[in-house]
This record gives structure tokens, C-alpha cells and sequence, in this order.
């Protein structure tokens, strides 16, 4: 079960720093994704087995002299309907403002746990300082230093307590499929077109405390959950023509699906929100299944679809070997073919290769395109195995690991592709010392 984080604090408490904490020193072994720098405000982490997300309301303000009250409440909404475990910062050497104040205020009315987080506590004296934010109302403090890590780790310890558990649908064993996008894109008419008006629901999953509801169906002789969190509950008025809002809602559809369908716009494009989306995607290790809606609103000719999905392979490179379907919701149009690619890519998800025949292939690959000497020295791949995590991982076994680098990855990589179809699934490859 995914937990996700959330940091609000007014500007200059130091969010992007405990944000860059969190997940700074860990990023590098549980992101081996490339790409992870574009995301400013969304990272994953562990702490004493727990894997967790953590988003950084603040990390999208370029200016934050110029954040208003209002910009920021709007931040602290967002955190109470997304996250599991609120961590309000504070700034020891400020004391209490004003706006501390309001978004005390505000965190005082969810039943989410909201822990009050002094930052930059440095030594005993400001340790004494902390005192006056119990006036606040919002029980226990944590003092940390953000920049040096003193106090993070006993603030961990609590975060993990509230963390939920339970998974509840896994035991089902059936695809989840999220279906996410930006605003606008079709999600709801394509939901209405997928399962009708004559939908056939078994039975429906309780919603976890997570707001997101999942549905399953049966249909078209498929067994799925739908994971809806578009749309269900009413949402504090937030302007979804931020990117960053409505990235963040997909946060939570994306980390409890197997495969996400990735809903764009045909008269608008694959756009820089689309593929923020889909960095999360990739980042998560979900499947993925690229849908271009509207497709009845484009002038075509012979040549359309082919130039249109050759730009998006192009914007989405390096991992392109993504199922494309150009579909119309409101006609119906290939929604049968929706469903089928998407079990399709779930089963290479869940996909297991035996041992003997990785290896049986992957040497004989390697021993025809070895990797390149470096400084003289000629790297030996002895034994390749899948490892069993949820999503495709190979580890490499050889004598130097440090010198094999990204293109040989990524040449390894595309074997695998070529013979045992990966489509619409990121694949993780680790180069480990024998």
C-alpha cells in the first residue's frame, strides 16, 4: 500500500531542504530511473522498511516572496486530500507569523495526522525556543535541523507509525488500471465508455482511507479494478490549470495501479503536463498505456496517426516502447482495444522469466557484443537472473560493475525487449558484483 507524505509550511521554513532529506540520500538506490531531476516536489523514500512518497508543496514557487496567503492555502488543501501523514514546518529563529497562524488553522480541521516540525534547530538554546509553538494546538514537536539531518530520524520513527498497512484488493490478484491525465482530457467519458450504463459490477472494493475508490468489473470477459479518484469527492476549489495540481492528484491514482492509461488530448498534444505524468509513471515502474482521446476532432490524412505517434515515441524517449491507441470516448471508437492492450501490458508486467533461459539468451548476447574495456580492463558478465519484485528487474552478475555504464544498460535492456516483450512496462537493470 502506497503512503505518501506531504510538507506545507509557509515560504523560507526550509520545505525543498527536508524535502531533499527525505529522499535525497536514498534517491540514488531506489530511483534508478534517469529524469529524476525534473520533478522538484516528488520523490520516493524508505525508512526502516517503509517505502513512501514525499510531495513538497512549496517546491513549485519560483518566487516565493510573491506567494499569497490564499496560493498557500490552497497548498495545505491539496496536502489534506492527498497525503496520509502532513508534516507542518516551522521555523525556530521566526517564531510564530501570522500565517503560521492560518495554516494551524486549517490542519486543525482534518483527521489526517498533522505533526508540527520546528526546523533549524541547531543547538540547546534555540531547543528551548521550540516551546512557544505548542500555542499553535497541534500536540507533539519534532525538532529538526533540515540541513544537517539532526532530529529527522526520530521524526521518521513517528511518520512510519501512521502509515497504512493493509493491502486490501492485492489478494484479489486482478489488474488495477488508473486512468490519468490532465483536465479536460476525456478520463470520465472514457470510465462511462469502458464500462456503460449496463456495467456489470461485482462487487465494490471498500475505498481505502485514501478517498480513491476502486471498482471492479467484468467485462468484455476481463476481471479489473478501476481506480476513480477523479471527480469523487467534492474538491476544495483548486485551479487545476496549475501543472502542479493536477500532477499531484495523479500521484495517488498511480501508486496503487498496475497499469496506468495515460490520457491526452488529440487537439492539444502530448503537453509538458502529459509528460510529467508520465514520468511518474515510469518513476513508479507501472505500466503504462498511452490513449490519444478525441481522435474524431483531427482532419486526417493517410499519414496522421503515423506522424502523430512518431512524435509522441519522440517526446517520450528514452522508454518509447509504449502502446499507443488513438481512440474517441464519445464515439467509442477501439475502446474494446483499450482494454485488451491493457491487460496486454499487465501481463508483461507480472511477467517471470525462468533462470535458465535469461541466461541461456543474455550470454549468448553478451558474449557476441561484450562490454567495452575500460583503462585495459575487460568486464566478465557471469549470470543474469530476474529479481522477484513487482515489476520487471534483471540483475547482471560480473567481476567490475563500476564499468559498465548507461548505454550498455540500455543496450542490455533492448535485448530483453526483443525477446521477451516488455511493451508498455519499465524495466530496471542492476549491475551487481558476482
Amino acid at each position: 500500500m502506497s503512503n505518501i507524505i506531504a510538507i506545507v509550511g509557509r515560504p523560507n521554513v526550509g520545505k525543498s531542504t527536508l524535502f531533499n532529506r527525505l529522499i535525497g540520500k536514498r534517491q540514488a538506490i531506489t530511483d534508478e530511473t534517469s529524469g529524476v531531476t525534473r520533478d522538484r516536489h516528488y520523490g520516493k523514500s524508505n525508512w526502516n522498511g517503509f517505502e513512501f512518497s514525499v510531495i513538497d508543496t512549496g517546491g513549485y514557487v519560483t518566487n516565493s516572496e510573491d506567494v499569497f496567503e490564499e496560493e498557500i492555502n490552497k497548498q495545505v488543501m491539496l496536502a489534506i486530500d492527498e497525503s496520509d501523514v502532513i508534516l507542518f514546518l516551522v521555523d525556530v529563529k521566526n517564531g510564530i507569523t501570522d500565517l503560521d497562524e492560518s495554516i494551524g488553522k486549517l490542519l486543525k480541521r482534518t483527521k489526517k495526522p498533522v505533526m508540527l516540525v520546528v526546523n533549524k534547530v541547531d543547538n540547546s538554546a534555540q531547543h528551548n525556543e521550540t516551546f512557544e509553538f505548542y500555542s499553535l494546538g497541534l500536540g507533539d514537536l519534532y525538532p529538526i535541523s533540515s540541513t544537517n539531518g539532526s532530529g529527522t530520524g526520530d521524526l521518521l520513527d513517528e511518520v512510519v507509525k501512521h502509515f497504512n498497512t493493509k493491502d486490501d484488493e492485492d489478494d484479489l490478484g486482478i489488474p488495477k488500471y488508473a486512468i490519468v491525465g490532465r483536465p479536460n482530457a476525456g478520463k470520465s467519458s472514457l470510465i462511462n465508455a469502458l464500462v456503460g450504463e449496463d456495467r456489470n459490477i461485482v462487487t465494490d472494493v471498500a475505498g481505502t482511507t485514501r478517498d480513491s475508490i476502486h471498482t471492479r468489473y467484468t467485462k468484455f470477459n476481463q476481471d479489473f479494478l478501476i481506480i476513480d479518484t477523479a471527480g469523487l469527492r467534492k474538491k476544495t476549489k483548486v485551479t487545476d490549470d496549475l501543472e502542479f495540481y493536477s500532477v499531484m492528484r495523479a500521484v495517488r491514482s498511480i501508486e496503487e495501479s498496475d497499469v496506468c492509461l495515460l490520457m491526452i488530448d488529440a487537439t492539444r498534444g502530448l503537453e509538458a503536463q502529459d509528460l510529467n505524468i508520465f514520468y511518474l509513471i515510469e518513476k513508479n515502474k507501472k505500466g503504462v498505456v498511452v490513449i490519444v482521446n478525441k481522435w474524431d476532432l483531427i482532419e486526417k490524412d493517410t499519414h496522421t496517426t503515423k506522424e502523430f505517434e512518431e512524435k509522441i515515441r519522440a517526446k517520450l524517449a528514452p522508454f518509447n516502447d509504449v502502446p499507443i491507441i488513438f481512440t474517441s470516448a464519445l464515439t467509442k471508437q477501439r475502446i474494446h482495444k483499450v482494454l485488451e492492450t491493457a491487460i496486454e501490458v499487465y501481463e508483461n508486467r507480472v511477467k517471470k522469466i525462468p533462470t535458465s533461459k535469461l541466461n541461456e539468451y543474455m550470454l549468448g548476447v553478451i558474449e557476441a557484443f561484450r562490454p567495452p574495456a575500460i583503462k585495459g580492463k575487460f568486464v566478465k558478465i557471469k549470470y543474469v537472473t530476474q529479481l522477484p519484485i513487482h515489476a520487471p528487474a534483471f540483475a547482471f552478475y560480473c567481476n567490475m560493475p563500476q564499468y559498465i555504464k548507461d548505454p550498455y544498460k540500455r543496450f542490455l535492456e533492448n535485448r530483453l525487449r526483443e525477446e521477451y516483450d516488455f511493451t508498455g512496462v519499465p524495466i530496471q537493470i542492476f549491475i551487481r558484483k558476482k
